[in-house]
């Protein structure tokens, strides 16, 4: 069971709203929209970041398989760059941390798009379920693919911009479509699950047992990723905001396909072939920061740069302390600005 918090401040049917089991979508969708404007107030750096200025847009479409996604956008009142296309980790969505990263990109002249993935955030499916990895990558491509053909945008650079799964999602898509991008920034990419967090192999083999007649159940034990992830504990705390993101143990079907993926990525580094910059804490104990030290290696992209934040945990953007997520963003932008010209 998760522990359900209580907000100061907050009345008995705001509350009763952000307690809701969260599994169908209508419940998310009601949570985020009663809880936005809070969140909007806590006093974190990101959310430091104004809104005026840009051009924000939310909407829902009803995908090729018939399910009802999340999307948003910001974008300068200037001539944007190019396009950064965002791919969010694992339990997130692009409602929380993501709008001031958001933000940040578009005041520096990107235009930023963003969507759930079925069955995370504001998208429609069981919460925290993903049936198949490349299934859910195929949505990813086919909306941005969208993006890509407006009119307003076709003729600029494109990038991708994942964080941790999302670092994964991004990899898949370019290796689905490797002459698409102009490049992508990995934040702490989940190319390989750290081994703590892996159950031993014979539990593993009981799981995928399992997992064949219960996929939905959340049968796999996990460390509490919050404090793994972010370093400033004050941030930390913060994270119990984020009233939608999925904070359950993981379902099996939803483990299995994270671990196949690893996998995958992990025997085609090879074939990584966009230019690549990639992020990673040194402490990081979700996602192994030596796999992107392997990445860098033997991607075959001519064009890539590594940077290794010292005593930096999971979450760069958001849980590090504000110099370093200043250091972070500046990094980020400097390159876009490099490769979009």
């Amino acid at each position: 069971m998760v522990r359900h918090e209580k907000f100061p401040g907050v009345s008995k049917e705001l509350q009763k709203i952000v307690d809701a089991n969260m599994r169908k979508v209508g419940a998310r969708r009601r949570a985020r929209e009663a809880f936005k404007d809070i969140q909007l107030s806590i006093d974190h750096i990101l959310f430091k970041i104004p809104s005026e200025g840009l051009k924000m847009k939310e909407s829902y479409q009803v995908n090729s398989r018939g399910l009802e996604y999340f999307s948003k956008s910001w974008v300068p009142q200037t001539s944007p760059k190019a396009v950064v296309c965002f791919c969010h980790g694992y339990g997130d969505s692009c409602t929380f941390f993501f709008e001031g990263i958001a933000r940040k990109l578009a005041f520096s002249g990107y235009a930023v798009f963003a969507m759930d993935y079925p069955g995370f955030g504001l998208s429609e499916g069981l919460h925290g379920y993903i049936r198949s990895f490349n299934r859910l990558v195929d949505d990813v491509i086919e909306h941005y693919s969208k993006v890509k053909e407006n009119p307003d945008f076709c003729g600029l650079p494109s990038f991708l911009f994942g964080q941790s799964m999302g670092g994964a999602v991004a990899l898949k898509v370019h290796l689905k479509q490797p002459n698409s991008w102009n490049g992508a920034v990995l934040v702490a990419p989940m190319c390989k699950i750290a081994d703590d967090l892996v159950p031993p192999p014979f539990v593993t083999q009981v799981l995928i047992g399992v997992a064949k007649l219960l996929p939905k159940c959340k049968l796999v034990p996990q460390k509490d990723l919050a404090e793994l992830a972010f370093r400033d504990v004050k941030k930390r705390n913060l994270t119990a905001y984020h009233v939608i993101a999925y904070k359950h143990k993981p379902r099996l079907r939803t483990a299995l396909e994270l671990l196949k993926t690893t996998q995958e990525i992990e025997q085609k580094l090879e074939k990584v072939s966009l230019p690549l910059l990639i992020l990673h804490g040194k402490a990081d104990a979700i996602t192994d920061p030596s796999i992107s030290e392997a990445l860098y290696e033997k991607a075959s992209s001519a064009d890539k740069k590594l940077i290794l934040y010292d005593d930096a945990y999971h979450s760069l953007l958001e849980g590090e302390p504000d110099e370093v997520i200043l250091k972070v963003f500046g990094d980020i932008i400097s390159w876009l600005d490099v490769h979009s010209s």
